[in-house]
C-alpha cells in the first residue's frame, strides 16, 4: 500500500507540475509586447521558480554580439540597455554549448581570469549566491540566453531543471514575438514617415480594394491589421476557427502580401490524406521504397521550396507524424521516404485549425513542443455570428459571384429575405453562408430573391465540425477515455475523498485494476 501511495504521490507531483508548466506556457503564448511579458516574468513565473532576478540577452548571430533584452530589475535594465557584449564570453557562450541548465557559484573563485557582463556584476552584488543560465534557442540565427540569479543556493532539484528545460522554448518563443513585432512597428514607422498622408490613405485603400476579406466589422478589420503585421515577416502563423470562418482565405491573404509571394503557396489537408499516406505526401519518396512506389514522388514541403506551406486541419495529423513535422521545423531539412540525401528547405508555414489545441494538448492527442513552435503569431477568426453586420457586405460579393454563372445577372436580395439571413444563426458560418446564395440563385424565379433556401437540420448535423470528428469507438476505448478525464478532474488523485475513485464510486483498489487492464498509465496523466 505505501508502494501505491508513493507512486499516487508522485503522480500528483507531476500532474501539478503539468498544469503549471500549462499555465505558463499559456501566458507566455498570449505575450506580443514587452509589458505583457514583464507581467508574467515578474509575478507568475517568479511565484513558480522562486528566482531574485531574471535576465535575457538576445543577438543575432551575425553580429557576434548580444544585448540585455529584459532584466526584473529595472534600475539594472536601464544601466545596461544598448551596451553590446561579446557572444563569446564565458556565461552567454557556455550556455548555449550545454543541452541542460547551468549553475554558476558566485561564492566559489572563477578558475581562470573571464570578462563578466556589466548585468551580471550589478545583480550579483544584490547579494547574489548562485546564477542558474540556460539556452533560449528558437531561432539558429537568433540564439537567446536565460540568466536566473538565487540568493540562496539551490540545490540540484531535478523537478526545477526539468520544469526551466519545458519552458525554454515557450520562453524563447514569447521573446522571438515581441522582436518580430517591435521589427514589424518600426518598419511600419519608417513606412509612414517616407510618405505624406494622403499617400498613406490612398495606398490603404486600394489594399482594401485588392483583399480578398470581406466585411468592416471591427473584428474583420482587427484580422487585416494582424494580417498586415505578419505578412511582410517569415514568422510562422497559427490560424484558428471553426470551420467555415474562411481560415484558407486568411493564409492566402498573408502569403500574398508577403515577400515570398511570387512563391508558390502549397496547401495540404491533414485530414483529407490517408494516415499511411502522410510522410509520402509532406516530404516525397524515392522510386521502390515501399510497395507500390513505382516512381519518384517530390514531397509538398519540397515543392513549398521558398514558398509558403498551408497545413490545414493541423489538429488532425497523427502524432508519429507530428513528431517528424516537428523535427523538419527545427532544423528545416529532412529526407524523402527510401532516400540517403538530406534536403534543406526554406518554407513559411501557416497552420490551421477548428479544434481546440488546449484539450488536445491536455488529452494527449497534439504535441505541445509542436504547438509552441506553430503558435508564434495566433490568429483566431470569429465566427458568422459575432460579426453579422458583415453580412450584407458577404451576400452583395457571392450574389456577383454566383449570379454570372447562374447566367442571373443583376440578381439581388429581398429586405425581407436579407432580414432572415442575418437572424440565422449560420453554423456553419461563411462557408454555409455561400452555399446558401448560390443555392437560392438557382432556385430563383426572377431576379429577386425572396425566399432564401437554408440548410436543412439534418444537412447542418451532416456538415459540422462535430459530426465529422465522430468516430466509432469499443466500450474498452470509451471506458479508457472517461476514467482518464475524471482522472485528469481530479489532478492525478485515484483515492482519496477527491480522489477519481470517489466520483466514479468505485473502490480505490478496483480502480487501480481497471487502469491496469485497461493500460492507463502514469505518463497518460502527468506529462
Amino acid at each position: 500500500m505505501d508502494k501505491i501511495e508513493s507512486m499516487l504521490k508522485a503522480m500528483q507531483e507531476r500532474e501539478k507540475e503539468h498544469f503549471l508548466l500549462l499555465s505558463l506556457s499559456n501566458s507566455f503564448a498570449r505575450c506580443s509586447k514587452y509589458d505583457e511579458f514583464a507581467a508574467v516574468v515578474n509575478n507568475e513565473l517568479k511565484n513558480s521558480l522562486s528566482f531574485d532576478f531574471l535576465a535575457i540577452g538576445t543577438t543575432d548571430q551575425e553580429e557576434k554580439k548580444y544585448q540585455l533584452f529584459f532584466h526584473s530589475d529595472s534600475k539594472i535594465n536601464k544601466a545596461s540597455y544598448g551596451i553590446d557584449y561579446d557572444v563569446n564570453d564565458c556565461y552567454f557562450n557556455e550556455a548555449l554549448q550545454s543541452a541542460d541548465p547551468v549553475i554558476v557559484d558566485f561564492v566559489l573563485p572563477p578558475q581562470k581570469k573571464i570578462a563578466v557582463p556589466l548585468f551580471v556584476t550589478q545583480t550579483k552584488a544584490l547579494g547574489m549566491r548562485e546564477m542558474v543560465i540556460l539556452p533560449l534557442e528558437y531561432h539558429k540565427n537568433n540564439p537567446s540566453v536565460l540568466f536566473l540569479f538565487f540568493k540562496k543556493a539551490q540545490t540540484p532539484d531535478r523537478n526545477l531543471m526539468r520544469l526551466l528545460k519545458a519552458l525554454s522554448l515557450p520562453i524563447a518563443i514569447a521573446v522571438s514575438n515581441i522582436l518580430v513585432m517591435r521589427k514589424m512597428e518600426r518598419n511600419d514607422e519608417n513606412r509612414i514617415s517616407s510618405n505624406t498622408l494622403k499617400n498613406t490613405i490612398s495606398e490603404s485603400q486600394i489594399a482594401d480594394n485588392n483583399t480578398k476579406i470581406i466585411g468592416k466589422s471591427v473584428a474583420i478589420q482587427k484580422i487585416k491589421t494582424l494580417i498586415h503585421q505578419v505578412a511582410s515577416s517569415d514568422s510562422g502563423v497559427l490560424i484558428l476557427g471553426e470551420s467555415g470562418t474562411g481560415k484558407e482565405v486568411v493564409a492566402s491573404e498573408i502569403h500574398s502580401n508577403s515577400a515570398r509571394s511570387q512563391k508558390p503557396m502549397i496547401k495540404v489537408n491533414c485530414a483529407a490524406i490517408p494516415v499511411n499516406l502522410i510522410e509520402s505526401e509532406l516530404f516525397g519518396h524515392e522510386k521502390g521504397s515501399f510497395t507500390g512506389a513505382i516512381e519518384k514522388r517530390i514531397g509538398k514541403f519540397e515543392l513549398a521550396n521558398n514558398g509558403t506551406l498551408f497545413l490545414d486541419e493541423i489538429g488532425d495529423l497523427p502524432l508519429e507524424m507530428q513528431t517528424k513535422l516537428l523535427r523538419v521545423l527545427q532544423e528545416r531539412e529532412f529526407e524523402r521516404i527510401g532516400g540517403k540525401k538530406t534536403i534543406k528547405v526554406n518554407v513559411r508555414i501557416i497552420a490551421a485549425t477548428n479544434r481546440d489545441l488546449q484539450i488536445e494538448m491536455l488529452e494527449g492527442r497534439f504535441r505541445r513542443d509542436l504547438f509552441y513552435r506553430l503558435n508564434i503569431f495566433p490568429i483566431t477568426i470569429p465566427p458568422l455570428r459575432d460579426h453579422k453586420e458583415d453580412i450584407p457586405d458577404l451576400c452583395s460579393y457571392f450574389l456577383n459571384k454566383y449570379s454570372v454563372n447562374a447566367n442571373k445577372k443583376g440578381i439581388v436580395l429581398s429586405s425581407n429575405a436579407l432580414k432572415s439571413i442575418i437572424n440565422h444563426s449560420w453554423p456553419g458560418n461563411i462557408r454555409e453562408l455561400e452555399h446558401c446564395i448560390e443555392r437560392s440563385i438557382l432556385l430563383a424565379d426572377g431576379i429577386t430573391i425572396n425566399e432564401v433556401s437554408f440548410l436543412s437540420d439534418s444537412e447542418i448535423m451532416m456538415s459540422s465540425s462535430h459530426f465529422s470528428e465522430f468516430k466509432i469507438k469499443s466500450l474498452k476505448e470509451m471506458e479508457k477515455e472517461y476514467i482518464l478525464k475524471i482522472i485528469k478532474l481530479c489532478n492525478g488523485r485515484i483515492s482519496g475523498p477527491n480522489g477519481a475513485a470517489v466520483k466514479l464510486e468505485i473502490p480505490s483498489t478496483t480502480l487501480i485494476s481497471k487502469m491496469q487492464k485497461l493500460g492507463i498509465k502514469k505518463q497518460h496523466f502527468s506529462e
